[in-house]
């Protein structure tokens, strides 16, 4: 048998695999296209929020995880909702929980998210970092370390982005927070009765415009805080 012969003879099976790939990709690309035309999306993003974990009573400690850090999506809307909570709360101790970088500029992104809540009429003595931390699970468990908690008796408001709360408040269950809620740091879009060009486009169907889009970035949202619950279960970490 001359190389050739064996060159396809290996080449065939893998192409078969490759086709299988192929098409299981495909199928699975046309079911989250179809899923986006549904509210199934939504519903799985709202559920990832825990809306409806809530204190019992006004919370000690207010913990803002950094997400992408500063300046980000992320970061900007958890520190929007959290000097919210801040303000609401106003004995609360705030933690921001985001790892440093190594070099000069090692706490510049927790410095800009607590710029960004000093802006917003939070006192600046009210909050501390939590720099050490690379995960949420480290995180949850530095704060827990602290020699001025008491994680039996003191409660713990979580602000997070709605597909992190989940994952996050069982976290802090799980390291020993006896008493935690979230308060989920939802997008607010504009109101489709608010958009200037409306009466050019009342014949549009903007739910195929927008929510379509919306629902698919939902799907990968979902799907990948879904991977990282099954990682923190397999880690015994929720």
């Amino acid at each position: 048998m001359n190389v050739r012969a064996i060159f396809l003879k290996i080449k065939s099976p893998i192409l078969k695999i490759f086709r299988w790939l192929f098409y299981i990709f495909g199928v699975f690309a046309f079911i989250m296209l179809l899923l986006s035309f549904t509210d199934i999306p939504y519903y799985a993003y709202h559920n990832l929020a825990m809306v409806d974990v809530k204190l019992e009573s006004n919370p000690d400690i207010i913990v803002i995880p950094g997400g992408a850090g500063m300046p980000s999506p992320d970061g900007l809307i958890r520190t929007y909702y959290g000097a919210e909570a801040a303000i609401q709360f106003p004995k609360a101790e705030i933690i921001i929980a985001l790892p440093y970088n190594e070099g000069a500029d090692s706490l510049f992104q927790l410095d800009l998210m607590a710029k960004e809540l000093i802006l917003k009429g939070v006192d600046s003595a009210r909050i501390e970092y939590e720099p050490l931390g690379f995960n949420t699970r480290s995180q949850a468990v530095n704060i827990g370390q602290r020699p001025d908690i008491d994680k039996d008796k003191m409660s713990v408001l979580i602000v997070t982005t709605p597909e992190h709360m989940y994952r996050t408040v069982k976290t802090f269950q799980k390291v020993g927070f006896a008493k935690v809620g979230g308060m989920p740091a939802f997008e607010k879009p504009v109101d489709e009765d608010k958009l200037d060009d409306k009466e050019e486009m009342k014949d549009v169907n903007l739910s195929f415009r927008y929510n379509m889009w919306s629902y698919l970035n939902y799907e990968i949202l979902v799907l990948r805080e879904y991977t990282a619950i099954v990682y923190y279960k397999l880690r015994g970490w929720i």
